[in-house]
């Protein structure tokens, strides 16, 4: 073992956490022959009192990992799932409040979305479902025991316009191979991340279903009706209709690769490829641009860390 007495240590223990990771919990509720689903990943670390735990190994002030997995499936039956920010809310809370040594409690929930599935009796999709092929929903929710920080949003949401787009006169050197263009396919796969002015308590609690459904019909619609001039301006005016339109949301953080469409040469066999009629192009995967920005409330703070996977 170790000997760590004495009067001062040549090294020292930082920032750390511990937790029980992407717990898949799976919430059936049956409202008669009618049932609803919930489908969540979710990941809890913890923070506090947890010095000696690393340095002699004492597990005194340790709440197993086991434990928090438990509680992830026992609050899942105790108070449902209302939403994904509620329910990392109800077990933030439950991990501060309940045991001494925890200060603070960070929660991350991936959302996964089902529909119902048509059929063709009485019974219409009230128990058959289908997973949708969207974007996964995301919120992580920290609690110290005083103050609260809901980040909520989403990724793999990929969208895409097939005109109203240009890039040109853009700054050109002798590596520069790239031609200018007045139409071209825009497309993406969001990454996106906000965050509430909810804070504390005796604030007023938003509606998390709603305002989650508002943001991303606002960040589509943003999109579509944008003619593009590069993809920065697109995403600035993603996050500035966010922001001018959901009052409990300040800053928004996104993270956008341009999906480029090459259109493809097929002079070799007579044929024009860009007529009225339609073009076909090649869908490049990689390599690719990465667009990065955060959009503020003016006079707010940006707290969202520039990489997303370092939330």
């Amino acid at each position: 073992m170790t000997d760590t007495s004495g009067p001062a240590r040549p090294v020292v223990l930082g920032q750390n956490q511990y937790g029980k990771a992407e717990n898949r919990v799976v919430r059936i509720t049956r409202n008669g022959a009618t049932h609803h689903i919930k489908d969540l990943n979710v990941s809890v670390a913890l923070s506090g009192d947890m010095e000696e735990v690393h340095y002699s190994g004492s597990n005194a002030n340790v709440l197993p990992t086991d434990t928090t997995k438990n509680t992830v499936f026992a609050f899942a039956k105790e108070h449902g799932i209302e939403s994904a920010e509620q329910f990392g809310i109800h077990l933030a809370r439950h991990f501060v409040t309940s045991q001494e040594p925890i200060h603070r409690a960070r929660i991350r929930v991936e959302e996964y979305a089902w529909e119902r599935i048509a059929t063709s009796d009485a019974h219409e999709g009230e128990h058959s479902f289908v997973r949708k092929g969207q974007e996964t929903r995301l919120a992580q929710v920290t609690y110290d025991g005083e103050r609260w920080e809901i980040v909520s949003g989403l990724k793999d949401l990929t969208v895409l316009n097939s005109t109203d787009s240009e890039f040109w006169g853009y700054v050109k050197d002798k590596y520069t191979t790239l031609k200018e263009t007045h139409d071209r396919i825009l497309a993406t796969s969001v990454a996106a991340r906000w965050r509430f002015n909810w804070t504390g308590d005796e604030q007023p609690m938003p509606d998390w279903e709603t305002s989650y459904e508002r943001t991303k019909q606002h960040m589509l619609q943003a999109f579509a009706e944008t003619y593009s001039l590069s993809l920065q301006q697109t995403m600035y005016q993603m996050g500035a209709r966010i922001i001018d339109h959901r009052d409990e949301i300040d800053e928004v953080r996104f993270s956008l690769p341009n999906s480029h469409h090459f259109q493809v040469d097929l002079e070799p066999f007579g044929l024009e490829n860009d007529s009225e009629d339609g073009a076909v192009y090649l869908a490049a995967d990689r390599p690719y641009g990465l667009i990065e920005a955060t959009i503020l409330r003016n006079g707010c703070e940006a707290l969202i860390p520039a990489d997303l996977t370092n939330l």
